[in-house]
């Protein structure tokens, strides 16, 4: 009698893709959120009266509750509840978060009694900032669990077929998502005058995001059924407790050495990308001077088109040719390189030319890394506990991604104290305040250097250790 034939949910190119398209714009819009008011420093200390270090305290509140310990939590609800319930717990956290913060910022909320109580509870921080703080803390706990969630349900839906291709795509998805809102975010705040406009327009894009994850959940559900009868997984209740996770499972994520090797280059790494993001725009204003928040975000924008576009290539080179580990270091050189020139060139030249080449550039080195980090992930860690891995990982990245802009924003006050075009500007009641940021890009530049150090310390041990980051992802599914 002949073995009968299965053919699954994923087997289906346009069924696979479609879930990549439904979790990717999940992703896309989260990503627009992230950044929504990174174009706006100006106006946001203009309209709200927010410094420097209140800015930097808003990006980093992002990621506090992340780093108290919510993304190990997270790791262990995705590997407990699977991705159907991760991923709309996860979207639902980012549209109420975003939600609190547009509330925060909105124009009728100045004016209210709770916001006067803020401004006078706890810290000096204003009433506004702190309630923005409150939600981006909320949304950012959903973003990074969503960002674990869209990994794994990657690496089910694409296992054994194009997966370093597919995380790429996804990647470049939410790259745009950057790249969209730096051109959208300043146009909508100076036509409506208002920097709460964009803030509620991505709010309404967050709740398209949960609307995909609940379909992607319909089809999800029909693959998982689909592998049980295939007999490729077993039912729940026949599955034998050894092949459950368990929360001493993560003793084996902690005690491996690799885990922690690609840990701490993804926090050094990060470190030099997304609180540079947060800043990138006014520092690209105030080093080439002669510049409105819209030019300079016009600017800006094309750091993630880089990425965006490079992306699925080296996804899928990674999935036929191999060499992650060799593309970390590359990714990290660039890193150094453009961070060292918008220090010392860009502020010599005002060359615009070179802004755009160099942003352009980053966004590059900003595909390498990902484009290789990630898929190395499953190549180093059971996929019981993959879940928990990468939101350790991410939890890693949060301790930075959470103190560096509080560092950025108080050195970047600190470093201009004394300088007397930044005290002329502000005495004037100007707009714009031209801050020097020689010392900040300086500081990026130095985590690139440790980043490149323990990306070349990666390749040593994949070599001793034969983890298969230099490998081809499609060779070793054939094995």
């Amino acid at each position: 009698m002949s073995e009968k034939v299965y053919k699954l949910l994923n087997d289906n190119p346009v069924a696979r893709w479609s879930a990549l398209i439904l979790v990717a714009l999940a992703m896309f819009f989260g990503y627009m959120f992230v950044d929504v008011m990174s174009p706006l420093q100006s106006l946001v200390e203009q309209q709200r009266g927010w410094t420097p270090h209140v800015f930097g305290t808003y990006a980093a509140s992002e990621y506090i509750l992340n780093v108290c310990g919510f993304l190990i939590l997270a790791g262990i609800i995705l590997d407990k509840m699977g991705v159907r319930f991760t991923g709309i717990l996860s979207s639902s956290l980012m549209f109420c978060g975003a939600a609190i913060k547009y509330i925060a910022v909105s124009d009728w909320f100045q004016t209210t009694a709770f916001n006067a109580w803020l401004g006078t509870w706890w810290t000096d921080l204003p009433g506004s900032a702190k309630l923005a703080c409150l939600g981006f803390m909320m949304f950012g706990c959903g973003c990074e669990m969503a960002g674990t969630t869209v990994s794994k349900a990657i690496a089910k839906w694409f296992k054994g077929k194009e997966m370093a291709l597919a995380m790429g795509i996804e990647m470049a998805i939410a790259r745009v998502g950057v790249f969209a809102i730096f051109s959208i975010s300043p146009a909508i705040a100076a036509k409506l005058g208002t920097i709460a406009a964009p803030v509620g327009f991505c709010t309404v894009l967050l709740l398209i995001g949960v609307i995909n994850w609940i379909v992607f959940s319909f089809m999800d559900r029909k693959f998982d059924a689909q592998l049980i009868d295939a007999g490729l997984v077993k039912a729940k209740e026949e599955r034998n407790p050894e092949d459950e996770f368990h929360i001493s499972d993560l003793g084996k994520v902690f005690s491996s050495k690799s885990f922690w090797t690609v840990a701490i280059l993804c926090v050094l790494y990060y470190s030099a990308i997304f609180p540079f993001q947060r800043y990138g725009a006014n520092m690209l204003q105030c080093n080439i001077g002669d510049m409105t928040p819209q030019q300079a975000a016009n600017i800006f924008r094309w750091f993630p088109i880089g990425a965006a576009i490079v992306t699925p290539f080296l996804g899928a080179f990674l999935d036929h040719k191999g060499k992650g580990a060799t593309m970390l270091i590359w990714g990290s050189l660039l890193l150094i390189a453009c961070h060292l020139i918008f220090a010392f060139a860009l502020p010599a030249t005002h060359s615009k030319l070179l802004a755009y080449s160099t942003i352009v550039i980053l966004g590059i080195s900003f595909a390498l890394v990902p484009a290789a980090l990630w898929p190395s992930v499953p190549k180093i860690i059971p996929e019981k506990i993959l879940g928990s891995a990468y939101n350790l990982i991410f939890w890693v990245q949060n301790i930075g991604l959470c103190f560096v802009p509080l560092l950025i924003g108080s050195v970047l006050q600190s470093a201009n104290a004394n300088n007397p075009a930044v005290i002329a500007a502000q005495q004037a009641g100007a707009e714009f305040i031209p801050y020097n940021y020689t010392i900040p890009l300086i500081i990026f530049a130095g985590f690139g250097i440790l980043a490149l150090i323990v990306a070349v310390y990666l390749k040593a041990l994949d070599a001793k250790k034969h983890l298969g980051l230099e490998e081809p992802n499609i060779v070793k599914a054939e094995q």
